[in-house]
Parts: structure tokens; sequence; C-alpha cells
């Protein structure tokens, strides 16, 4: 019977072990900013981020700390490109207002493309506009 304990409190803690390891280095990368981006209605703020993404298929929701804190939380369509990307990039567009707004995250090391969405981030900044 002492066995039997042993061997199950091994086998879930190798398990536990197993499944930490894993999720430890999915879904996140680095944003090194060089000029004032705008996301959500947030301005990303030169410097180096923390990038992380949650869901399944195409649809992701993308968090962007500094530190230990959340800048921003917002939604993203996760696309791969043929290449690996060497280093961590984004793209951004220019604004009727003159600011510049993040459209796209390139995450290093992988094939990882974050497309901020577009359509959903209008539609929450046209009701924060309502309020």
């Amino acid at each position: 019977m002492k066995l039997s304990k042993k061997s199950i409190t091994l086998f879930g803690a190798a398990l536990l072990f197993a499944t930490t390891a894993l999720a430890g280095d999915t879904n996140k990368g680095t944003l090194n900013v060089s000029d004032d981006v705008r996301v959500e209605g947030q301005t990303l703020k030169p410097g180096k981020y923390t990038v992380e993404w949650n869901g399944t298929g195409p649809n992701v929701q993308v968090t962007i700390s500094r530190g230990k804190n959340t800048v921003v939380t917002f939604p993203a369509h996760l696309t791969e490109e043929g290449a690996k990307n060497q280093q961590p990039a984004y793209g951004s567009a220019t604004q009727p207002d003159g600011t510049r707004a993040l459209t796209t995250i390139y995450i290093a090391g992988t094939n990882a493309v974050l497309q901020v969405d577009q359509s959903a981030a209008a539609q929450q900044s046209a009701n924060q506009a309502a309020k």
C-alpha cells in the first residue's frame, strides 16, 4: 500500500512539472517599441514590453505588459508567416489625428504574427466616445 501511494504521488508530481514546463514557453514574446503607438486607447511609450496571447484558432486575446503591470489587453488575429521572425517587430499606421496605431506584432523566433483586430478596436473606441 505504501508503495502504491508513493507511486501515485511521484506520478502526480511528474505530471504537474510537465504541465508547468509546457505552459511556461507558449504564447509569449517581446515587443520593442521605438515610437509612441496607440492600441485600444492606450499609448505604448518607447521601451520593451512583454506580449502574451491566449485563445485557440485565429482569434486570440493579447495582453501587453511592462514589468509586472498590464498596459493593455485587446483582440487580435493570429497568423503565421512562411519564415521565422528574426527579431521582435511591429507595424503601425498613421491615424487621421496624427497618432500612430499599432497594427501588427511580429514575435521573434516564431512564425507568429498578431494582427490587431481593427474592427473590434474601432467599435470599442466608438462605444467609449458615446458614453
